[in-house]
């Protein structure tokens, strides 16, 4: 789609579900609630996947919520006009989504007993996602090129700014208690055992049956076959059916089949001088 981003606080924002007031309001008087648990996540990180991860856990298991009620009203972006409006029928304790930086993320967070889950991924297949991603969606700029894009992504000059600036924004939250991180890989690689331990994280206690129904209703097959978490049913002002599904492959590594030897080189190399300072081992660079 052809179209200006805008500036809100120097981060790039698509218009239409965004405005400056709408923005405003999500930073500056949108109430956080102390039994909230907020969804952070640069966009193509495993959002979804934790939106539906995190609803089983509210319902111990049982799909019936996650295949009758949409999962963008489950679990709603509180930084857009859309969700602004649909947090109201969220019921308590709310899992609410977002994809903003530390830097403009709701002021009432920060005094409240709140809890964030930061899900991060392998930069480069997130690229590779939201290049796939960016075609069908209608409020981020249709790519020109891998190689244009690959640039834009590097340089942060795509919605939500850089991928390297929100990881080190919310990483300065990583000893409080009240903040937990998890990686894409760690949920593919062992998806009961992060279950268990986003359980012990919120205080829901499962017992073995019920986080085995957990993990049996969030995998990729069950999610791509469910109509109201494969975004099947989104509008056409949101999303183009004609030019792909929003579930694509939910894999780890797709990268190594779209990156040349010297993209990933530069990749590597923009990654080793923009993550240097921050002094964390990611486990998508262990595996």
């Amino acid at each position: 789609m052809s179209f200006d981003y805008f500036l809100y606080k120097g981060v790039r924002f698509s218009p239409g579900s965004f405005s400056e007031e709408v923005l405003n309001f999500a930073e500056n008087e949108f109430q956080v609630l102390d039994d909230d648990v907020y969804i952070v996540t640069y966009p193509k990180s495993g959002t979804n996947w934790m939106i539906e991860i995190l609803s089983l856990i509210k319902e111990e298991g049982d799909p019936t919520w996650c295949n009758n009620v949409l999962i963008w009203l489950r679990s709603p972006w509180y930084e857009t006009k859309e969700g602004q409006s649909q947090i109201k029928d969220v019921s308590r304790p709310r899992v609410l989504t977002s994809h903003l930086p530390y830097h403009i993320f709701a002021k009432s967070f920060f005094t409240s007993k709140a809890k964030i889950i930061y899900v991060m991924r392998n930069p480069k297949d997130i690229f590779v996602s939201l290049f796939h991603f960016s075609k069908i969606i209608c409020h981020y700029k249709d790519p020109e090129s891998f190689e244009d894009y690959l640039e834009d992504f590097l340089q942060g000059n795509l919605l939500y700014n850089s991928w390297f600036d929100h990881v080190k924004g919310w990483m300065q939250m990583r000893h409080n208690s009240n903040f937990f991180f998890i990686t894409y890989e760690e949920l593919k690689q062992d998806l009961r055992a992060c279950v268990q331990r986003i359980c012990k994280f919120i205080g829901k206690e499962l017992d073995e049956a019920k986080i085995d129904l957990v993990v049996k209703h969030s995998s990729f097959k069950a999610m791509k076959e469910n109509k109201m978490s494969n975004y099947s049913l989104a509008t056409a002002d949101f999303l183009d059916h004609t030019k792909g599904t929003f579930m694509r492959k939910g894999i780890s590594g797709d990268w190594k089949n779209h990156f040349t030897v010297a993209q990933s080189e530069y990749f590597d190399k923009v990654y080793q001088e923009k993550m240097k300072d921050l002094n964390m081992n990611f486990f998508w660079e262990e595996s």
